[in-house]
């Protein structure tokens, strides 16, 4: 799957100056240059980052080679006086951990011989750490498959008889980040598989994109991203149901330094030129409680899933998301026990696929799902062009015509009246020869 930019006919004169400037330039000194040659761009500095991706920072493999299947990718962007600091991490359960600071010199630092031993806090920083803003982590933590019998597609009120063991992800086997990495579309790919029958053809795959620019990603549900966003899209291909009736929801975890993601908005829209049917977006997000203040981080993500992956219109399935609820301990991510540790507040929920009605898995034996986790407030979708036009001509077209109404009307009532008809009887001097 190709990662979407903004491509250079979606960006304005000045954005496309800012980016050429931007890009001559090393690092974040672009940032104090632009702005003096493109005044007007007010928005340069939060659409566009500077992105470099890293494999597994500082390790020296000959000292601590690695185990299979554990990576740890940095994806740092840098802005005009800050820095994003993105880690996915396969140790354990998979994690992407989002770290904001006021420095633009941070950097990750790992004790790997401590780090490997998944229970030592603090063998994975950012310093310096009092440039440190905000962190806030997103696990995947279990994928959960329930036997549908009466195809009601809610797994809440269904008796524990109807699960199966659920696959517990921190004992999956993680692919070789190395060789899905690209960084020059600042994308890697993380499969992973468990040792029972039921993946032996089948894998669970997270692709993880990290953007430096505004833009849509190309597949659907083409998600609105900014410099300050990353993406994970979700992908469950070739697994083998173990009944005919199975659906799959996926349990996720969010670990927040001082605000996690406490609460999931949901927005109307009506506009679904991106991602046909869908009208809603959801938001976890996390913000402090009993404030005013805006939005500290949030995964965004559209309330549809795919069963195939290269999806037509017939091929998506709605899906929901359960309440958001405090977790008692730590996900079982080496990752956040690195960075985190001790104890720290942890929500968890549920994203549960299909509806009522709707194929069982085994139909296309394929579900994709995608996730965007980032820095302030959500990208917020305004109406496309296309909408734009057809809200003109709906609503223009009959204001122009009850306007071209009224004013014919006012130009027949205030036109001179005509003399009416004279009988010819009434002209004098007129003698009738009849």
């Amino acid at each position: 799957m190709a990662v979407q930019r903004c491509s250079p006919s979606n960006l304005t004169e000045l954005e496309r100056i800012c980016r050429d400037e931007w890009e001559k330039l090393p690092k974040c000194q672009a940032c104090s240059v632009i702005p003096k040659k493109t005044r007007d761009c007010n928005r340069c500095q939060r659409c566009f980052n500077k992105v470099s991706l890293e494999l597994n920072p500082g390790l020296n493999s000959l000292l601590t080679p690695l185990p299979p299947g554990v990576g740890l990718l940095h994806v740092r962007a840098v802005g005009k006086n800050n820095t994003l600091h993105y880690l996915l991490c396969s140790q354990g359960a998979p994690a992407l951990l989002l770290v904001h600071t006021s420095s633009i010199s941070s950097k990750v630092e790992v004790d790997w011989p401590a780090f490997l031993m998944q229970n030592t806090t603090g063998s994975l920083k950012v310093t310096p750490e009092s440039s440190v803003l905000y962190s806030n982590a997103l696990v995947f933590t279990r994928l959960w498959e329930y036997d549908d019998v009466n195809d009601t597609a809610d797994p809440e009120h269904l008796p524990p008889s109807s699960f199966f063991q659920p696959y517990e992800l921190q004992n999956f086997t993680w692919g070789d980040l190395n060789k899905t990495l690209d960084p020059t579309g600042h994308t890697a790919l993380l499969c992973g598989r468990d040792a029972s029958e039921s993946f032996s053809n089948g894998s669970l795959c997270l692709k993880f994109s990290a953007f430096d620019v505004e833009g849509r990603d190309q597949g659907w549900p083409s998600l609105l991203h900014n410099a300050n966003s990353s993406q994970l899209r979700v992908g469950l291909d070739g697994v083998a149901p173990r009944s005919n009736r199975s659906r799959f929801s996926i349990e996720l975890q969010a670990v927040g330094d001082t605000q996690p993601m406490s609460r999931v908005d949901m927005l109307q829209s009506i506009d679904d030129e991106y991602t046909p049917s869908i009208f809603k977006v959801s938001q976890w997000v996390s913000s402090p409680v009993n404030s005013t203040s805006p939005v500290l981080g949030y995964a965004q993500w559209k309330p549809v899933a795919y069963r195939r992956p290269s999806p037509v219109f017939e091929d998506a399935t709605p899906c929901r998301h359960s309440a958001p609820v405090p977790v008692a301990q730590l996900p079982p991510s080496g990752l956040v026990r690195a960075y985190f540790g001790g104890e720290h507040q942890t929500t968890g929920l549920n994203m549960t696929f299909s509806i009522t009605g709707d194929p069982f898995y085994n139909t296309t034996n394929y579900l994709s799902w995608t996730v965007l986790v980032g820095l302030g407030s959500p990208p917020v979708d305004l109406f496309s062009p296309l909408v734009l036009v057809i809200m003109v001509v709906g609503l223009g077209t009959p204001m122009l015509i009850i306007l071209l109404g009224g004013v014919c009307v006012c130009v027949r009532k205030n036109r001179p009246q005509t003399q009416g008809y004279e009988p010819i009887h009434a002209k004098p001097g007129y003698v009738s020869h009849l």
